[in-house]
């Protein structure tokens, strides 16, 4: 297949610095450039609605969808076939810009011809045929991929993976090595389970089933398997009628905005918060073997912390001798202007485990202390652990990462769309309130009353865009999104405000 990607070239710097301080300048420069060299040269030049969404033909396939499937979370009935780069379209042809990408999942645009060519390899498609239990019939090739993928990306500090099915199984396995870790270190290396221990698991009983937690925060979000949702808290919908464990939530920072006007009113919040998680690993009712927390809230709202903050967070569960997790399942491959978001923080000292999925297109976590390899084979398994193809295909993503130099791009075109929405606030107050997401590329949001309603709005005017939290409408475009993206973004939230 031919490339029908294009690199496109950067303004002048000194267009840059004089433009920056014109934006309306800035953004026609920058339009009428990068729309002749964009990523996919076959996009359409701008979103088309033709119909109602949905239409009579994805109206016809709902129908028959609901049948056998429950449709009631459905979005749009999507043509994945014409769908392309950054436009997503329905069955009735309509095709709108996509800032929301499959929940953040898409990083480099639909139909990307690199990934086509990837999963078309005759490598990809042996695995597809005959897939492997990773565990036990591994691949001769298999640390390869992992060296030239998963690992070529992996955080500082981190050299070594546990390759996963999604972003709740990631967590649930990161939160089981740190309860086999706790367990080795009180039980000192090298000595082995006791008859007790052995019997009593078997009953889910002390000692072998121990007390041990996990710390959560307040509108945290880490996935919906039994064990991850006890430690999500972002809505009431997603645990009831759910056993939960008896875990601990600590409160997450509420800042106020703008930043810069609430420096100190902010600070004393963080402090707050921290004060907090330390007296409850000091106090809770168990032994807390792990501190998990997303860099940047996302279904609970997308709420933000500071460096100092996380970086204080760090100092803690050090000092206690608590794991410390960073779930980058939302957060990772690129998102926020940094390849990690965690790496804004320049923690140091390395997290114990970093989760991922969404973007990767792949699911795991991870480490580097030796020592969360559990002590015997088996205790962390599964028949597939993971997916041999779909590490391939994160390692096609990185190669479009890098040849397009597309973390860069994402970290400027935030900053442009960051900077325009701002103007944006300040003509309509009372419609966009608390923009949050300066400085972390297009991971942006901010509050808007009636916000499912400008949602639907959205679409009308050609733009697939999500919600987060109880009023927060959050942008999630792919890694692809341009400014001149971004202007046609602009242009229809003001015309749906006006609306």
């Amino acid at each position: 297949m031919t490339s029908l990607l294009l690199r496109s070239a950067p303004l002048g710097a000194r267009a840059v610095r004089a433009a920056t301080h014109q934006p309306q300048l800035f953004r026609s420069a920058y339009a009428t450039l990068s729309a002749a060299s964009p990523y996919f040269n076959n996009e359409p030049s701008k979103p088309s609605v033709t119909t109602p969404i949905p239409g009579p033909v994805s109206k016809k396939a709902i129908d028959e969808l609901n049948d056998v499937f429950d449709t009631r979370s459905l979005n749009m009935i999507c043509d994945y076939n014409k769908s392309v780069g950054n436009y997503l379209v329905d069955l009735d042809g309509n095709m709108l810009l996509d800032v929301y990408a499959q929940i953040a999942s898409i990083p480099v645009g639909y139909n990307n011809p690199h990934l086509h060519a990837t999963v078309s390899s005759p490598e990809s498609i042996n695995f597809i045929v005959n897939r492997p239990a990773l565990g036990n019939f591994p691949p001769g090739n298999w640390a390869s991929i992992l060296k030239s993928g998963i690992l070529a990306v992996a955080p500082k500090g981190l050299n070594q993976v546990f390759t996963g099915m999604a972003g709740s199984d990631a967590i649930e396995t990161s939160y089981k090595a740190a309860f086999m870790y706790r367990r080795r270190i009180e039980r000192g290396e090298g000595v082995e389970f006791t008859a007790q221990e052995i019997e009593s698991a078997m009953k889910n009983q002390s000692p072998g089933s121990p007390d041990l937690a996990i710390m959560s925060f307040k509108k945290a979000f880490h996935g919906r398997l039994f064990g991850s949702l006890s430690t999500t808290r972002s809505k009431p919908i997603h645990k009831l009628d759910i056993p939960a464990f008896d875990w601990p939530q600590a409160s997450f920072p509420v800042l106020k905005y703008p930043l810069e006007d609430n420096v100190q009113a902010n600070m004393e919040e963080e402090g707050r918060c921290l004060a907090e998680v330390e007296d409850i690993i000091i106090s809770w009712h168990c032994p807390i073997a792990a501190v998990v927390i997303e860099p940047i809230q996302s279904e609970g709202g997308d709420n933000h912390a500071s460096p100092i903050f996380f970086k204080a967070l760090r100092e803690i569960t050090k000092r206690h001798g608590v794991l410390f997790i960073i779930d980058e399942v939302q957060t990772g491959v690129g998102a926020t202007g940094k390849f990690w978001a965690h790496d804004h923080w320049e923690l140091d000292s390395p997290p114990d485990m970093v989760t991922f999925s969404k973007k990767a297109q792949t699911a795991g976590y991870y480490f580097g202390n030796p020592l969360l390899r559990p002590n015997l084979p088996y205790r962390q398994f599964n028949t597939w652990m993971g997916d041999p193809m779909r590490a391939i295909l994160f390692r096609g993503i990185i190669e479009e990462i890098q040849r397009l130099d597309l973390v860069k791009n994402t970290a400027e075109t935030g900053a442009y769309l960051y900077s325009s929405l701002k103007d944006l606030a300040s003509k309509y107050p009372g419609k966009i309130q608390n923009l949050r997401g300066k400085d972390r590329g297009t991971f942006i949001a901010w509050d808007t009353p009636d916000r499912d309603l400008f949602l639907k709005k959205m679409k009308t005017v050609g733009i697939n865009i999500g919600g987060s939290g109880e009023s927060a409408v959050r942008l999630r475009p792919m890694l692809v999104f341009q400014k001149h993206h971004a202007n046609i973004l602009l242009e229809r939230i003001e015309q749906a405000l006006k609306g």
